[in-house]
């Protein structure tokens, strides 16, 4: 699934090429908007709300899009040759003079009122790239139920939006525990650090094409005071300190990097720590991670 840099690199591509501008094609190919033309009408904004899209069209019209685990958003100049994916893939087209916005497999669009906007995004925490960030209150929503797993507790965007798996695995790396640690036992400085970490590594990358979580402008020292910096090879291989990375040595300790799935019943997800540089507990190796929760956890 998209994280919250990625969607905020797609609203910036879509609002440069939309906003300002009058849609001279709408095609929804959705049933139940699929009648919907928003021809003649100007495109206000596009606007990122964690891991949500929210284009703003004239009229008092937003048109709500999720991308979830394969959806995209392209952008191609009139003659181009679409590659997004087959044809039968596409569910919206907004096109104007001189650019086409393309949707592909896109598993949430919807035609709402942009008053309405609150019923689609309304339920999420304060957004990392947003300007409602509060770390204040994101910190407090995560700290809510202590018992919840500290993966888990990231990844439900009611507590804050726009950490995805990779950030999940990378933060709790950073933060030197692993996923599995119930959040109330995260130790206070740590927890206290965790929301402007978050935003740091998020912010870091939102202009980036190649997410990187090791370069001293990221995160220089985790939080245990323990350096994660020193390890001599290069290249795309060591952008990332554990997500990717199971059986390759930790590139502050060398111990393998292990991985596990973790989920709260409903989903499971690919994990990822140390288990030298990490404390807490962990999954058998090669089981299956233990039910810890019942709770779903919001996109």
């Amino acid at each position: 699934m998209p994280e919250g840099d990625t969607v905020w690199q797609a609203a910036r591509r879509l609002h440069t090429a939309l906003a300002g501008k009058v849609l001279t094609r709408s095609d929804l190919r959705v049933p139940r908007y699929a009648t919907a033309d928003l021809t003649g009408r100007t495109v206000l904004d596009v606007t990122p709300r964690g891991k949500h899209l929210l284009t703003r069209i004239e009229g008092g019209l937003t048109l709500h899009s999720h991308l979830r685990m394969d959806g995209s958003w392209k952008v191609y100049a009139n003659g181009q040759r679409w590659s997004g994916g087959p044809a039968h893939q596409i569910r919206a087209i907004l096109g104007t003079v001189d650019r086409t916005a393309v949707g592909y497999r896109l598993p949430v669009l919807e035609l709402i009122r942009t008053t309405d906007e609150d019923r689609a995004v309304g339920h999420l925490g304060p957004d990392l790239l947003g300007p409602d960030w509060n770390p204040d209150k994101a910190l407090q929503n995560l700290l809510r139920d202590p018992a919840r797993p500290l993966g888990e507790a990231l990844l439900d965007q009611r507590n804050l939006a726009g950490i995805g798996n990779v950030y999940k695995s990378e933060l709790c790396f950073l933060l030197g525990v692993t996923p599995w640690l119930p959040i109330g036992a995260l130790p206070a400085d740590r927890a206290a650090h965790l929301p402007a970490l978050a935003k740091k590594l998020l912010e870091s990358n939102r202009d980036s094409p190649t997410r990187n979580t090791t370069t001293p402008s990221t995160a220089a020292r985790n939080t245990t005071g323990r350096s994660t910096q020193g390890h001599s090879a290069t290249g795309r291989d060591q952008n990332l300190y554990v997500y990717g990375r199971t059986a390759r040595p930790c590139l502050r300790c060398h111990t393998p990097i292990r991985s596990a799935d973790q989920g709260d019943g409903s989903r499971e997800r690919p994990t990822y720590w140390c288990p030298t540089c990490q404390t807490g507990p962990t999954p058998p190796p090669g089981a299956a991670k233990p039910r810890t929760s019942n709770r779903r956890t919001a996109n």
